[in-house]
């Protein structure tokens, strides 16, 4: 069973990874459009493959200093044999993560020339090309987590019982990896941007992406390294440490399940792998028709053959277990909260419904009311999804303890989380088409394409706006599962530390409810590093365009902008910024843990991962029902661009950009890496 269970997974993601080179060849051949559009797509090319350079080279500094840390903390905790495993699958985590971001973000550089080249004749073309790009990414990376953490199961021994706790290392790395490519990404493509829409639209009155501005290559080079490159390393990270969180869970079980319980989680990924395949290949653009409908119509394509793949698959592993359809209704919370989590984040962020509407509405009477509405919507979308984690986690941990196995209700919680991860591969290629779109929309009102082709592109980044926030919302929810799964590992690893029972976390002790109050202090601590950031960097960036823009050659469209004086300052903002929370981050816990040992830091972790996923919302929904607001006035309503309406939204989506783009998305990360950081180190706070 060990080898015909890993066999699936390896096979289904060489099927995946052969699927992606297809797509990648096919897209490749296409056209590559004008010289003036491959100068734009070029430019954008050279800016984010130097920033990733410089990136990853301070990531790596970083991550061996880290490396050696972990190697340490177990020789000297007594633990010699697994100190050289643990940091080697840590090294293999983070290594396998950077390679994650490249690749999501070296396929979307490739694809926005050619979606921008085929809107010219074809919006239905463009809605294809984009949307495979996504895929090519979507398929690889989430073949890269799940063979990476299979052969690293299987490199360190393939024990059922021992090995899920060695291979901890590879999700601390994959999450640590992370977190810094979310977050100094996060910083770029965000300063670049407040920078050229302040300086730009507000000051100069001049188009977003027009070639007089300076900030504009920067801007689309953003895209590619924070919402390609960090959002590959984010979904890369959630699949590795959830997987591996579920998989020590699974040793629990090991009586009544043998190795099929530890190794359920993979084998259901692989599957849901599988699902999205199928799903990716239902998506057909048309001409004239909504982008959304296709792409939503291949998501619930996903989602229903997840959950067929669901039910063989647990009655295949854990149908040992008499009441073993308990655990499939388990996993089917997971893929419904899935869903709803969807539809409750496009109900808040899409033009369509009540919250960004009023936006809208508060813009005519200017900035102030358009940001204290915006914030209110932001409050308000808490509420529906805490609703819905709280139901979940109640259903999946009710489903299996129905099992009337022990531990059954925490292995529910699992299958729940499995549940939501399936549909990831579909999710994460709807995620990168929205940059993807967004850059072919710049490349084409850069290079002075006709109307038609721009209208045709307006259409297609409003889809990838929506998607964008939708899939941030996937990413709250699935971290909300993940980080509960990861919290019990948590627990549970200690308890094999000590040999002794660790299932409660007494927050009346004055030392937990320190680190409690600690934990959720670092959360709005690091969000503040994070937001600052990018206002920091952004200031560089206005008063580098300003200076630009006192040329009268640029301003008269006679002269060519040095574009590559801001890119090199929004690098070096963006880099020299992302280390001061990176670094809290990873010793903030790591003091707690040792000076108050292995409960506050329990504390710590519970009231960090709530005050996380309450702050992570906020942030994501208002910074995209800001941006959509703004959206919105531009295609014509309350005056459309250029009116008082308009000005307003564009300071209210100006707000919103460091709370949707930078602080929000890394505190999906943030808490994963609080949750495998503790359990990767828990030897040291015993």
């Amino acid at each position: 069973m060990i080898e015909t269970a890993l066999v699936v997974v390896i096979v289904i993601c060489l099927i995946a990874l052969i699927l992606a080179a297809l797509l990648a060849r096919n897209l490749l051949s296409q056209d590559e459009g004008t010289p003036k559009m491959r100068e734009v797509s070029d430019a954008i090319k050279v800016g984010a493959e130097a920033f990733i350079k410089r990136q990853y080279s301070t990531i790596a500094i970083i991550a061996i200093i880290l490396a050696v840390v972990i190697f340490v903390v177990y020789y000297f905790t007594g633990q010699q044999s697994l100190a050289v495993y643990t940091a080697v699958s840590y090294i293999i985590g983070a290594t396998c993560s950077a390679v994650a971001g490249v690749v999501a973000m070296s396929i979307a550089v490739r694809t926005n020339i050619r979606t921008a080249a085929a809107a010219q004749h074809s919006d239905g073309k463009a809605l294809d090309y984009s949307f495979r790009g996504g895929a090519i990414s979507g398929l690889i990376i989430t073949s890269m987590s799940l063979l990476g953490v299979s052969l690293t199961y299987i490199a360190l021994g393939a024990n059922p019982q021992t090995t899920p706790f060695v291979i901890l290392g590879f999700g601390f790395g994959a999450s640590f990896v992370a977190l810094f490519a979310q977050l100094g990404g996060g910083i770029y493509t965000k300063a670049a941007d407040v920078g050229a829409d302040l300086v730009g639209k507000v000051e100069a009155g001049i188009p977003e992406d027009d070639v007089r501005n300076p900030a504009t290559i920067a801007d689309l080079v953003g895209d590619n390294v924070g919402d390609c490159a960090g959002r590959g390393a984010d979904l890369f990270e959630s699949t590795a440490a959830e997987n591996i969180g579920a998989m020590i869970l699974g040793v629990a079980l090991f009586p009544v399940f043998g190795v099929n319980g530890v190794l359920f989680p993979i084998v259901m990924c692989s599957l849901g792998l599988l699902a999205s395949m199928i799903g990716i290949l239902t998506v057909k653009g048309k001409d004239g028709a909504d982008p959304m409908d296709a792409l939503n119509r291949g998501y619930y394509i996903t989602a229903i053959i997840s959950a067929v793949f669901l039910f063989f698959g647990v009655q295949w592993l854990l149908g040992a277990a008499t009441g073993w359809l308990y655990f499939f209704y388990a996993g089917l919370v997971g893929i419904v909260l899935s869903v709803c989590f969807l539809r409750v984040t496009l109900y808040y962020t899409d033009h369509h419904y009540r919250p960004v509407k009023e936006i809208a509405d508060a813009s005519e009477t200017g900035a102030a009311t358009n940001i204290i509405t915006g914030f209110s919507v932001g409050l308000e979308t808490t509420a529906i999804p805490a609703i819905l984690i709280a139901i979940s986690l109640l259903l999946s941990y009710w489903f299996g303890s129905m099992t009337g196995i022990e531990s059954g209700g925490l292995y529910g919680t699992a299958v729940a989380t499995v549940g939501m991860l399936m549909v990831c591969a579909y999710v994460l290629a709807m995620d990168t088409f929205g940059p993807i779109a967004d850059n072919a929309g710049g490349i084409v009102e850069m290079s002075g394409a006709p109307e038609e082709v721009r209208k045709r592109m307006d259409s297609l980044d409003a889809a990838g706006n929506t998607t964008k926030a939708l899939t941030k919302g996937y990413a709250i929810g699935s971290a909300s599962l993940a980080v509960f799964l990861l919290f019990n590992a948590y627990m549970a690893d200690i308890s094999k530390l000590t040999a002794k029972a660790f299932d409660v976390v007494n927050l009346a002790s004055v030392p937990v409810f320190v680190g409690a109050l600690l934990g959720a202090m670092l959360v709005f601590l690091f969000a503040s590093f994070a937001i600052r950031a990018v206002s920091k960097t952004a200031q560089s960036v206005i008063e580098a365009v300003r200076i630009q823009f006192k040329n009268p050659g640029i301003m008269a469209g006679t002269q060519k902008p040095d574009y590559a004086a801001v890119i090199d300052i929004t690098t070096q903002g963006a880099l020299r910024n992302m280390v001061l929370p990176g670094v809290l981050v990873i010793g903030f816990p790591i003091f707690i843990g040792v000076t108050m040992r292995h409960e506050a830091l329990a504390g710590f972790l519970m009231v960090a991962t709530i005050t996380g996923i309450l702050l992570a919302l906020i942030l994501n929904n208002s910074g995209g029902a800001w941006d959509n607001a703004k959206k919105f006035i531009e295609s014509g309503a309350h005056g459309g661009k250029k009116s008082e309406a308009h000005k307003a939204a564009v300071i209210g989506d100006t707000l919103g950009d460091p709370f949707k783009d930078t602080a929000g998305p890394s505190l999906h990360v943030l808490i994963k890496l609080l949750a495998t950081l503790s359990l990767v180190l828990a030897p040291l706070f015993i």
